[in-house]
């Protein structure tokens, strides 16, 4: 793990803000930093740990001088009750951060298990999972993150949705409408298009899912024996918008028949290829649109 945290990193991934943690250093001393061989303050596992857990409770309404007179195991267990006991969707988000930091499968399991208890496995994954991810993205970004802990909770939420499109079982056709899913070469980031690939299913249409990283040539083969009215990919690695612009403008010129849908898109927006046949989601709330004009089922 990374080891070394600013406080601006502590205040990227608690959401505590970086003045608040320096009065809570001063007087409670409940965070002390390190300092590197050029004089620079930094934080360690132990201490980001430590202020996440103290988020959590913090935004439940536990006052930090309560918090502060809590042992390291019982500030863990309160996380973990509060969690179970908790709906709110904020709470569940941070404690996923706090799964994800710490790489506690059980914790993960616990959180996912009692919001799709409660919320239902859909919106638990639009209202909880999915805004986790788009901070996730950001604190990636930011540096506040190593690939470790991201493919460490990535590949956890990737089992609950395959499990979650197999509990679908054979789904009744309704309409004759198919869609095409796949990732363009080099993306790996599947998780927004699997939940769509669940979305299509549950919504009773045809869908093929390809996968990662597969290039345009390979799913023209495809297309040509199971023809799709829709093509949905994704575009979630940090790649420029000549690059993007360039994969949109070949697949529009590929399938000059179909509807291209850009979709879970988080980056910029401004500055990409217009086309009437280019549909650009910047959430699955967009595309669950679609499929219901599509099916005329507005539930």
């Amino acid at each position: 793990m990374k080891g070394q945290y600013s406080i601006k990193d502590l205040e990227r991934l608690s959401g505590i803000k970086a003045h608040t943690l320096r009065i809570w250093e001063k007087r409670y001393k409940i965070i002390t930093p390190s300092r590197t061989d050029t004089n620079i303050r930094y934080y360690n596992n132990e201490e980001l740990r430590k202020v996440l857990n103290i988020a959590v409770l913090n935004n439940v309404g536990v006052k930090i001088s309560r918090i502060v007179g809590m042992s390291a195991d019982e500030l863990h267990k309160k996380v973990i009750e509060i969690g179970n006991e908790q709906v709110e969707e904020g709470v569940q988000i941070d404690s996923l951060v706090v799964s994800m930091v710490e790489f506690d499968e059980d914790r993960f399991e616990k959180v996912l298990t009692n919001c799709t208890i409660r919320l239902g496995f859909e919106r638990t994954f639009l209202n909880v999972v999915y805004p986790f991810f788009k901070k996730v993205g950001i604190l990636w970004l930011a540096g506040a993150i190593n690939p470790a802990q991201e493919h460490f909770i990535s590949n956890l939420v990737r089992q609950k949705l395959v499990v979650a499109i197999d509990g679908q079982g054979i789904v009744k056709r309704t309409h004759g409408v198919q869609f095409l899913l796949f990732l363009p070469p080099g993306e790996m980031h599947e998780l927004g298009l699997l939940f769509h690939n669940y979305l299509i299913q549950k919504a009773g249409l045809k869908v093929i899912y390809l996968g990662q990283s597969i290039p345009i040539e390979e799913v023209l083969h495809v297309d040509q024996y199971a023809p799709a009215q829709y093509i949905v990919t994704s575009a979630l690695s940090v790649i420029s918008l000549d690059e993007l612009n360039k994969f949109l403008n070949d697949m529009l010129s590929a399938f000059p028949d179909k509807i291209i849908i850009l979709a879970s898109f988080v980056g910029f927006t401004k500055g990409l290829v217009q086309s009437p046949r280019l549909l650009i989601n910047q959430s699955p709330e967009e595309f669950k649109k679609l499929l219901s004009d599509i099916t005329g089922n507005k539930d």
